[in-house]
């Protein structure tokens, strides 16, 4: 591998490995503060990972994870902050309920029917969002935030019994959805490993592909990183703006999908919540790389899955929420870590074409020659 090549790589791992270690340090002192050992929860939550049924769980969740992280990461390219993948996946998860409820199709067409639906709900969602700042300038935080709460009211006008809900018990749901419309999942020793599982894979080698094999995904890349340089080269910028947010709305919506078509059937007043918020920090530490988000996913998953033995364990139970204080230190530390590493690798490089500059200036004995020098300037 190139020099070139390994410092690249170092700068990519550097960042999230000193953010792990950071919020593994931070999250030791807050045990060695409420008088507890810095080191036994770990060991139980790393003994928890090895249960097969603690496995699939763990898959399970991170299949949401991903989907959402990737969705957060499309903004991020873009350098839009999509903070309303919240609002967008929970609004198009309760529509694609309705939808199955009331439809039945043969499963061929039923599945990537609810799909579609799922993802035209989000991306109508977030496309709100986008046409108000390309239109009107309003800020995509701004607009996204205010989405959820409004997706919120929306979802509970909907799901009244008098429109489409259906009360069981103490709950209020949608009904359940048509056995077409179920997505078959994977038998293993511990359990059932959600089917969406694979469709979260294949998001993220699409998502790899268009960004980085495509003109689509240069334009955006370009936009996210200088609007008025990608307009010089004739790039519609506020286009670039409103594809983004509407893939990114997109691709949100599929994220309540795993547990929507692979467990509950329904959507009720139990389906998860807050899956957006976990998602930024997901994609902030994978990097918005599809392989880093995957390990970040899974790196949460674990945190959120093998915590609930902490409250349960013996001679001294430990509060399950290390594990949160542990997901926010992570947030903490990989902004700071990122930038401090992004800093270093600006100062190496600056270091290094300064020696390549002094060394083309030795080599030509300062006799006024300058062609070695300009072609070290140009690289």
């Amino acid at each position: 591998m190139k020099k070139f090549d390994r410092e690249r790589v170092l700068l990519a791992v550097a960042g999230p490995v000193i953010a792990l270690v950071v919020a593994v340090a931070l999250t030791s002192v807050v045990l060695l503060a409420s008088g507890k050992s810095p080191i036994e929860p770990y060991s139980l939550m790393l003994e928890q990972a090895t249960f097969s049924d603690i496995q699939v769980l763990i898959l399970n969740q991170a299949g949401m994870y991903y989907l959402a992280a990737l969705a957060v990461a499309i903004g991020f390219r873009m350098n839009l902050f999509n903070i309303g993948v919240d609002g967008q996946y929970r609004l198009a998860a309760m529509v694609t309920a309705v939808v199955g409820t009331h439809l039945a199709l043969p499963s061929f067409l039923q599945i990537p029917m609810l799909m579609l639906v799922a993802m035209l709900t989000g991306a109508f969602w977030a496309g709100i969002a986008g046409i108000l700042k390309t239109t009107r300038g309003v800020s995509e935080v701004v607009a996204t935030i205010m989405l959820n709460a409004i997706a919120t009211s929306v979802i509970a006008y909907l799901t009244l019994t008098e429109n489409f809900g259906v009360p069981v018990g103490n709950n209020q749901t949608t009904g359940v959805m048509e056995k077409s419309g179920w997505f078959p999942g994977i038998e293993v020793a511990g359990g059932e490993i959600y089917g969406f599982v694979v469709i979260a894979v294949l998001a993220g080698v699409l998502y790899w592909l268009i960004l980085n094999r495509t003109r689509f995904g240069f334009d955006l890349r370009a936009t996210g990183a200088s609007e008025s340089a990608a307009a010089a080269s004739g790039v519609n910028a506020k286009r670039m703006v409103l594809s983004a947010m509407l893939i990114s709305g997109a691709v949100s919506g599929l994220a309540g999908l795993p547990i929507l078509l692979g467990d509950t059937h329904t959507y009720s007043l139990s389906f998860p919540a807050g899956l957006g918020f976990t998602a930024i920090g997901i994609a902030l530490l994978g990097r918005n790389n599809p392989v880093g988000i995957a390990f970040a996913a899974l790196l949460w998953a674990f945190l959120d899955k093998a915590s609930p033995a902490l409250d349960y364990a013996q001679p001294e139970a430990y509060d399950k929420e290390i594990a949160v204080i542990m997901q926010g230190l992570i947030v903490i530390a990989v902004v700071v870590s990122y930038e401090e590493v992004r800093r270093w690798g600006l100062r190496r490089q600056q270091r290094r074409v300064g020696e390549e500059l002094a060394a083309a200036a030795r080599a030509n004995g300062n006799n006024g020659n300058n062609d070695s020098v300009k072609e070290v300037a140009a690289r």
